[in-house]
């Protein structure tokens, strides 16, 4: 069975930091890029960031880029986003998304792929 478990999500004053973990099983990690999305009540889900395992590449929307950074330890199936500086735009519920390959600017296809079931963000002032 393909799963993908998010964790890491909480509350955290504005200024303040957040990791998640995404971790992954059922399916071939290497063979998959690995990103995060987020989703406010209300609006679309949207692509954060991306970490391409067969190339080491990384993609950032504009809106996260200098704030928070994506990681992976590829031994334990595990992708992480660090997430600095927290602004209250940032407060959703993040979802795990592994998909079979990216397009040529490293983002995610979003309808071939697995996700997860998501973990929530708050943020205060």
């Amino acid at each position: 069975e393909v799963q993908l478990v998010e964790s890491g999500g909480g509350s955290v004053q504005a200024g303040g930091s957040l990791r998640l973990s995404c971790v992954a099983s059922g399916f071939s990690f290497d063979d998959y890029a690995i990103g995060w999305y987020r989703q406010a009540p209300g609006k679309e889900r949207e692509e954060v960031s991306c970490f391409v395992t067969t190339t080491g590449s990384t993609w950032y929307d504009d809106s996260v880029k200098g704030r928070f950074t994506i990681g992976s330890d590829n031994a334990k199936n595990t992708v992480n986003l660090q997430m600095d500086n927290k602004k209250s735009e940032d407060a959703d519920v993040y979802y795990c998304y592994a998909s079979p390959r990216v397009y040529s600017n490293d983002r995610q296809r979003p309808y071939d792929g697995y996700w997860g079931q998501g973990t929530q963000d708050t943020v205060s002032s």
